[in-house]
């Protein structure tokens, strides 16, 4: 009995399937392969596309002062939507006059980024968004705090608070993001940050201590109180200045005139958008009884309020002047040393007091006084005796 012929058939079908298995395996892996480039690549795209335009956007805003409140999705597949923007605008306008600007998109962009940092959960209460000039010069004749050109009157500014969060986190988040002007203060009626889209700076400076918390790698433009910038000052302002920002360069000198540069710094300050600026703009309408003061809607300080998280109160070291311009500079030289030129010069010696002339004293002529009797009694000669 021939068995070959009854395995043949199986041998040459077994054959069959295992050719017809192995092809189908490799174009399915040729498949799968190019399936699995196509999701990479597509992957990469997308996550560069996410990078460079920015994923779809929420923030969660109330303003402190109309009550207003409400979510925006103001950007949605890296496009900013003009129709929320106008919104955003609105919402944040100067409630006194109901006057709106057109706010600047990327600040909106950075507080978002602030509000994913700190792990918020609560809206963004909103202390001052858009400030009109004339509501600017008002406040700025109230505070010395409040800047002639202030990134308000721009729409590139905003000062607020998230209940929850600790003051000092959020400063911290917008200073490492590098993007603009960093504001604390901890200690105004309404505690609040202030964030804009102007030059990168801080204010108060922290100290070179606090800075190195924040920045452990010392790479970044922030320059601490005492002037000297951190290890990596020069790598941070490189990389600043490669997608376009500008950093506030105030740094120390160790030469012989620092004493002059000061003096001059104190008589020279910018006056400009960038200048540190905060006015205390309290909250005039309740709109939680837990997080918002009671105020009068004309007066900008609140009455006394709990935050929800109370800020930490750090060292408020006093912000360097920017250096004074050398016209400036040449001028001031000028008259200092006109004026102590004046100074030095002698005096001329005092000239003698004339004598004082006094008019002549003039006497009447008297004639002989004669003496009274009772003087005279006795001394006149006898007169002659009569005889009869």
């Amino acid at each position: 009995m021939n068995l070959s012929l009854g395995f043949e058939p199986l041998q040459k079908t077994s054959r069959s399937v295992s050719q017809i298995v192995s092809r189908t395996f490799r174009v399915k892996g040729v498949r799968s392969l190019v399936i699995a480039v196509a999701i990479v690549a597509g992957g990469t795209t997308s996550l560069q596309n996410a990078v460079a335009n920015g994923d779809t956007r929420t923030i969660y805003i109330e303003n402190m002062h109309t009550g207003e409140k409400g979510a925006f999705t103001f950007k949605k597949e890296g496009r900013y939507d003009p129709e929320v923007l106008k919104k955003l605008s609105w919402l944040l306008r100067d409630w006194r006059k109901n006057e709106p600007i057109d706010m600047d998109p990327h600040l909106f962009d950075l507080i978002w980024e602030v509000y994913r940092e700190v792990d918020a959960k609560e809206s963004i209460h909103v202390v001052c968004g858009y400030r009109s000039p004339a509501t600017n010069a008002m406040l700025r004749a109230r505070s010395k705090g409040v800047a002639q050109q202030s990134q308000h009157t721009r729409g590139k500014a905003m000062d607020f608070y998230i209940p929850g969060v600790n003051l000092a986190d959020l400063r911290a988040a917008g200073l490492r993001l590098q993007r603009g002007g960093v504001g604390f203060y901890p200690t105004s009626g309404s505690p609040f940050v202030h964030m804009d889209t102007g030059g990168v700076r801080m204010w108060p400076r922290m100290t070179h201590d606090q800075l190195v918390k924040v920045f452990p790698d010392g790479k970044t433009v922030h320059i601490p109180a005492d002037g000297k910038p951190l290890a990596n000052y020069n790598a941070a302002v490189a990389e600043l200045e490669a997608r376009g920002g500008k950093a506030d360069t105030q740094v120390a000198s160790n030469d012989s005139g620092k004493g002059i540069k000061t003096f001059f710094a104190s008589l020279f300050g910018k006056k400009g958008g960038d200048d540190d600026e905060g006015a205390d703009e309290a909250p005039t309408k309740v709109a939680t009884a837990k997080t918002s003061p009671v105020t009068d809607s004309d007066t900008e300080t609140p009455a006394a309020r709990t935050p929800a998280a109370p800020a930490s109160r750090v060292a408020m070291a006093a912000a360097p002047v920017p250096a004074a311009r050398p016209a400036e500079i040449a001028a001031v030289l000028a008259t200092a040393q006109q004026t102590a030129q004046a100074t030095m010069a002698p005096l001329p010696l005092k000239r003698p007091n004339a004598p004082v002339q006094h008019p002549p004293v003039q006497t009447a002529a008297l004639g002989p006084v004669p003496l009274p009797a009772v003087i005279t009694r006795g001394t006149d000669a006898p007169a002659p005796s009569v005889l009869g």
